[in-house]
C-alpha cells in the first residue's frame, strides 16, 4: 500500500490533474472575494458622490416637486401618483455619499451630504405640513395609514434596496435598477405622512411614519457601507460599528410592532371565524360577510359589512361584543353595516295595491 501511494504521488499526470482542480477552485473562491478597487476608481467615485450630494438648484427643485407629488398623492389616496414621487428619489443621492464619506473620513463630502439630507428633510416636513393645514384631510386613506405602522419587514426592505442602490452606483451596467430601488424603499412619502399627520393633530401617525423614515435612512446607509467595503472602495472601521449599533436600536420598536402586527392578523382571523360560524346574529340569514378591524381606536373597532334578510337590533350587537370579549379577553366596539336583501319569487302572493304592467302586442294603427 505504501508503494502504491508513492507511485501515485510521483505520477506527473495525476499531479497535474490535481493542480488544475486546485487552481480552478481558487479562481472560484477569488470570484466571490472582491478585489480592492484602484485609486483611480475610488477618486472617480468620490467626485461623483460629491457632485450628487451638493445642495444645488437641481436637488432643491427635485425635492420640492417630489414632496408636492407625494403629498397630493397621499391626500387623494392615489398609488400611481405616490409611485411617481418615489421615482424622483432626491434623498437617495446624498445618502450614498454620506455612507462613503463616513467610512473614508471625507469631511467635505460628509458635511455636504448631511447638509443636503437635513435640508431636504426640513423642506419636505414644512411643505407637507403647510399643505395639510391649507387643504385639510377629512379622512386618511389606506396609502397614508400603511406608512404609519413600520415593522421588521420594512428594515429588511431598506437593507436590500440600499444594497442594490450602492451596487448600482459602483456598477454602471446595473444603473437601470435604481428606479425600482427608489420605489421599494421610498423616503419622501413617509416624510410627507409625518407632515400631514402633524397638521391634523395625529401624533401617533406622525411618530410611526417618522420611524419608517429613520428605518429607510439607516437601512440604506448601512447597506451602502457594506457594499463599498465588499467592493474594495473602503475599509472596515468604527463608523461601520456605530452605524450598525444605531440600526440595531431601531429593531426594538420595529420588533414590537411586528409582534403586534402578527397578533392583530391572528386575532382578526379568529374574529371573522367567530362572527361567521359561531354566532347566531351573524351566522344565519346573512351572506357576503366582510370584517375590518381598526386597531387605532380604544377599544378596537370591528366593522362588519354584510347582506342580511333580517334586521339586527342593538341588543344583538351588545351580545356580539360580549361574545368577542369573552373569546379574546379584550374589549371591542362592534359596528354593523347592513345591506338588506329581499327574496322575491314568482309564486309569492301579490300585494293588493300592485298593478301589473300591460303589454300591448297589437300592431300600431296606421
Amino acid at each position: 500500500m505504501v508503494l502504491y501511494r508513492r507511485r501515485w504521488y510521483r505520477n506527473p499526470q495525476a499531479t497535474g490533474v490535481i493542480m488544475e482542480w486546485w487552481l480552478a477552485l481558487v479562481k472560484v473562491i477569488q470570484w466571490f472575494i472582491p478585489q480592492p478597487a484602484a485609486n483611480k476608481k475610488t477618486r472617480r467615485l468620490h467626485r461623483e458622490l460629491l457632485l450628487e450630494a451638493s445642495w444645488r438648484l437641481n436637488f432643491i427643485v427635485l425635492t420640492i416637486c417630489s414632496c408636492l407629488i407625494a403629498t397630493f398623492g397621499l391626500i387623494s389616496n392615489s398609488t400611481a401618483v405616490i409611485i411617481g414621487a418615489m421615482i424622483v428619489a432626491p434623498l437617495m443621492l446624498p445618502l450614498r455619499g454620506l455612507a462613503f464619506a463616513a467610512l473614508e473620513g471625507e469631511l467635505v463630502l460628509f458635511w455636504r451630504s448631511l447638509y443636503s439630507i437635513t435640508g431636504a428633510t426640513v423642506i419636505s416636513l414644512a411643505l407637507s405640513w403647510f399643505i395639510g393645514v391649507i387643504v385639510g384631510i377629512p379622512d386618511f386613506g389606506s396609502e397614508l395609514i400603511a406608512r404609519t405602522q413600520p415593522n421588521l419587514v420594512d428594515m429588511g426592505i431598506a437593507l436590500s434596496a440600499g444594497a442594490v442602490s450602492g451596487f448600482a452606483k459602483i456598477r454602471k451596467e446595473v444603473s437601470d435598477a435604481v428606479a425600482g430601488t427608489a420605489i421599494a424603499v421610498a423616503l419622501m412619502p413617509p416624510l410627507c405622512v409625518v407632515g400631514l399627520s402633524f397638521s391634523q393633530g395625529f401624533m401617533d401617525y406622525s411618530r410611526g411614519a417618522f420611524l419608517l423614515y429613520l428605518t429607510n435612512l439607516m437601512g440604506i446607509t448601512l447597506a451602502c457601507m457594506l457594499i463599498y467595503i465588499l467592493a474594495g472602495y473602503a475599509e472596515i472601521n468604527q463608523t461601520l460599528g456605530w452605524t450598525s449599533i444605531l440600526t440595531l436600536m431601531l429593531l426594538v420598536p420595529l420588533g414590537a410592532r411586528f409582534v403586534d402586527l402578527v397578533t392583530q392578523l391572528r386575532l382578526r382571523r379568529d374574529i371573522i371565524s367567530q362572527l361567521t360560524t359561531r354566532t347566531i346574529t351573524v351566522g344565519q340569514n346573512v351572506s357576503n360577510v366582510r370584517v375590518r378591524v381598526d386597531w387605532n381606536t380604544i377599544p378596537a373597532t370591528v366593522s362588519v359589512h354584510l347582506d342580511a334578510t333580517k334586521a339586527i337590533t342593538p341588543g344583538q350587537v351588545l351580545l356580539v361584543e360580549e361574545f368577542l370579549r369573552r373569546e379574546n379577553n379584550r374589549e371591542f366596539q362592534v359596528i354593523f353595516y347592513i345591506n338588506p336583501l329581499q327574496e322575491v319569487r314568482g309564486d309569492d302572493p301579490e300585494p293588493l295595491d300592485l298593478q301589473l304592467p300591460s303589454f300591448n302586442t297589437a300592431p300600431p294603427a296606421e
